[in-house]
């Protein structure tokens, strides 16, 4: 699974999210990862871009 890390993040302090949006993890630690459900996710998404 590809993973992608926020236009925003900085060399190695990087937020990454799994591309099919069930999971976020720490560049830092990538054998670490947060389940995270995709409504969770959208809904973080739209309170961000506010």
């Amino acid at each position: 699974m590809e993973w992608r890390k926020s236009s925003r993040s900085h060399d190695t302090n990087c937020v990454e999210l799994r591309q099919d949006l069930t999971a976020v993890r720490d560049s830092k630690r990538p054998g670490v990862t947060l389940p995270v459900t995709r409504t969770a996710v959208r809904e973080l998404i739209t309170k961000l871009g506010r």
